[in-house]
């Protein structure tokens, strides 16, 4: 269906349960699992220094779906400007562990 963002299981489990400590690894690499299925993917090119754009090959609109998942899945708020501002990996896995303290 056009204009809807269907998640899988792996997704909707994202972050839930007892909350990890800020930056655990494995929050971070379900962060990695979930934008490489997004984006369709091989999640070893999910790296922090991977650009959504160039490496990662993602389009406006699929920069624009993976915000709403995270912020979703997250539980964060992302202001349009801060997602503007947002370019690697590396950001949005910072900005997530900025506003989950």
């Amino acid at each position: 269906m056009e204009g809807y963002v269907f998640l899988t299981d792996r997704q909707k489990n994202f972050g839930r349960g007892a909350r990890a400590p800020k930056k655990s690894g494995a929050d971070i690499n379900k962060l990695r699992v979930l934008i490489a299925e997004h984006l369709q993917v091989e999640v070893r090119r999910v790296t922090d220094d991977a650009h959504l754009s160039r490496d990662l090959e993602a389009d406006w609109l699929d920069r624009l779906e993976l915000i709403i998942l995270v912020e979703e899945i997250a539980g964060v708020e992302i202001t349009d400007d801060e997602a503007d501002q947002i370019e690697v990996v590396g950001d949005l896995i910072h900005y997530i562990d900025k506003r989950r303290d």
